[in-house]
């Protein structure tokens, strides 16, 4: 399974400069973040994709959207694979707004607020991190999905720290490896 962070989203150029919350709900990508993207989605069409499972955040949806004009396979949206709470960034946007914006994509499998009220420790995020690897890795696509999702979540999955547009392959052992992209030290 292959696991790609999203592109440069607008919160993430301006707290990587000012290390401060700038109050962004749910941002969209910077054009820097749909460079990358196109970048990646080169080096991804030398998988043997079939799938896309992408966090409801619009920055992974517009990620996966992205990535997707070069792959063109299914994309499923599940909160399992979104964000660490702890920001401004990571309010999302209900499923009814985001199936206006994104009318081929399913969002019924959403609640109206499918993000935490409250910040998620680490090992909250390792646990949801488990409980989706286990589900996806009994699964015969297991090999040639495509997870769009964030720092957070790659983070609790692989123990990856990775940049943004960054794609890690983890195994069904949960090994793991940056397959395109680089790792923070």
């Amino acid at each position: 399974m292959l696991l790609t962070r999203h592109g440069e989203s607008i919160f993430n150029r301006i707290f990587k400069s000012t290390r401060v919350d700038p109050g962004i709900i749910d941002p969209p990508l910077t054009e820097l973040g749909f460079r990358q993207l196109r970048e990646t989605a080169k080096i991804l069409a030398q998988h043997n994709l079939t799938r896309i499972i992408c966090s409801p955040y619009r920055r992974a949806l517009q990620s996966a959207c992205t990535l997707n004009q070069t792959l063109n396979v299914p994309i499923s949206v599940t909160p399992l694979v979104r964000e660490q709470f702890g920001f401004s960034c990571d309010i999302g946007t209900s499923g009814e707004i985001l199936s206006e914006e994104w009318p081929r994509i399913n969002f019924s499998n959403l609640r109206p607020r499918w993000w935490p009220e409250n910040k998620e420790s680490f090992e909250d995020v390792v646990t949801r991190a488990n409980s989706f690897f286990d589900e996806v890795n009994a699964d015969p696509l297991f090999d040639s999905t495509l997870v769009v999702t964030h720092w957070g979540f790659i983070r609790a999955m692989t123990g990856l720290s990775v940049t943004n547009a960054t794609t890690v392959k983890i195994t069904h052992s949960g090994a793991s490896s940056v397959v395109h992209g680089d790792a923070l030290c």
